[in-house]
């Protein structure tokens, strides 16, 4: 599959790692794997590495009494002229030297940037969620880029296709667009080299519109394991359409990245956090004042053929996903099988009088609380076949009584629950999911005497116990033995 002219196109921002896997080649062809052995085998460079200029000798002058007789300053101004006289700095070469024919080539795309901030509160909330049921089952994390990618994927794919489009020159020299009939999402992964120096890969995820979440975090994680164990082949580096960059992992709020020829945009994302004007706060403070960290999103795309109100609307687009649009984190907590539903977006209730209110909100989590105890296993998970959508109940939904994912981070009386006497909303959440709507369902609050249900309550809130083995086979045989009679 090697390719000559067309490499440069293919491959984009990666056709430095094509030479510096060519010079390993050229060396020892099987010091590649197979799949750049194949690539190889009719490949030949488009174009030439720079190198450094040749500094011609000049003949050694012939020395006359006048230069004896020269002065010290006048010798000293000669050294100064022919050192100015020799080039300045090292040539770059291999990567180096393809990274600078990548930016002098990309300076001929037209690009203007659009940028959106987008509160991140229930990217966080529901991130939370998904990965708390990953790490008690399979196991995996889900990261925020997983979430922003899919995002971006879908509203290219069911709102802005024209943000996948492409410019090229005809033939005759006519300008052309192409409209992709799949996305081709480039993955800008940062790689720290064993000099220290720093250096850029995109992997691409073919057709990203056809996969749900699950095979998009799956395609996803597959590259970055191929990147890391340096198993990446060059098919995995061609066919992108958009490229998707976080500089946020560094802390950098926004970026304008450089966009390559043959792509109709990149999207940036920046640092996940609160404003810098809050940076200092006293959390308590910031969640009584119901303050999102933020995030900001940039679009930079090739004004050839994308217009600065499809950028925008694109971003809006995403911006909306992110706060729930059209179920789509329920979707991707059904792809993953996560067996309840996704956390909603809703303003938060927080009014001038705050003693009335947050005795209101502490009134609403003591009823939370015992509506937990007496009908959590209303949710608990307990259909091997996910043969049901989840549903839950209104008597066990926060909203029900007035509560919001901003209420989440809040402190609030718990009345001994877990021998704690405050804690967060949140938290008070996660220990009564944990003790009633996982794989075990308990139902225990009809029972008369109140020592026989505080007993239960020891055993099961904050309780944190794992089954052996051999003692979840012994559960499961007296389970049978029960079912049977």
């Amino acid at each position: 599959m090697g390719e000559d002219q067309g490499t440069s196109n293919a491959l984009g921002p990666n056709e430095w790692l094509v030479d510096e896997m060519y010079e390993q080649y050229l060396a020892d062809p099987k010091s590649v794997s197979s799949s750049w052995q194949e690539f190889f085998e009719d490949y030949r460079r488009d174009r030439s590495e720079p190198v450094a200029a040749a500094v011609p000798v000049a003949p050694a002058p012939v020395e006359s009494a006048v230069d004896k007789k020269a002065t010290a300053p006048e010798l000293e101004k000669a050294d100064v002229e022919k050192a100015e006289v020799e080039e300045a700095g090292r040539p770059l070469r291999g990567a180096a030297a393809r990274i600078v024919a990548n930016m002098e080539e990309s300076l001929h795309v037209p690009t203007a940037t659009s940028f959106r901030e987008v509160p991140a509160r229930l990217l966080e909330v529901n991130r939370s969620v998904i990965n708390g049921y990953l790490g008690r089952t399979r196991g995996g994390k889900v990261s925020f880029t997983h979430l922003i990618g899919f995002a971006v994927v879908r509203a290219i794919a069911e709102s802005m296709p024209v943000m996948n489009s492409s410019f090229v020159k005809g033939e005759d020299g006519t300008p052309r667009v192409v409209r992709h009939e799949h996305i081709g999402l480039g993955i800008a992964v940062d790689l720290e080299k064993s000099d220290g120096s720093r250096t850029l890969l995109v992997p691409v995820i073919r057709d990203a519109d056809t996969l749900d979440f699950r095979g998009f975090w799956g395609a996803y994680e597959e590259l970055i394991r191929k990147v890391r164990s340096n198993k990446i082949s060059p098919d995995d580096f061609s066919g992108a359409t958009i490229s998707l960059t976080n500089p946020g992992t560094i802390g950098t709020v926004q970026s304008v990245p450089r966009l390559m020829p043959n792509q109709g945009a990149i999207v940036g994302v920046g640092a996940l956090d609160y404003p810098a004007a809050y940076q200092g706060a006293d959390p308590a403070a910031l969640a009584e004042l119901g303050v999102s960290k933020v995030l900001v999103l940039t679009s930079t795309y090739d004004h050839r053929v994308i217009q600065g109100a499809e950028s925008g609307m694109f971003l809006k687009r995403v911006h909306e996903f992110l706060l729930g649009a059209d179920g789509f984190y329920d979707n991707v907590f059904r792809s993953l099988g996560v067996p309840y539903e996704a956390v909603q977006w809703r303003r938060d209730v927080n009014p001038v009088d705050r003693d009335q209110a947050m005795l209101e909100k502490q009134m609403a989590v003591d009823t939370l609380i015992r509506v937990y105890r007496v009908r959590g296993h209303l949710i608990a998970d307990l259909d091997p076949l996910a043969s049901k959508e989840p549903h839950m109940f209104n008597e066990l939904d926060p909203a029900t009584y007035g509560l919001t994912i901003w209420d989440l981070e809040r402190e609030f009386l718990t009345n001994g629950l877990a021998g704690n006497d405050r804690m967060k909303l949140g938290d008070i959440l996660r220990l009564l999911r944990d003790a009633y709507c996982r794989t075990v369902g308990i139902e225990y609050m009809h029972i008369q005497e109140l020592e026989e249900q505080h007993w239960i309550q020891e055993q099961v809130e904050g309780v944190h116990g794992e089954l052996s083995p051999e003692d979840q086979r012994h559960i499961l045989d007296r389970l049978n033995a029960a079912e049977a009679f």
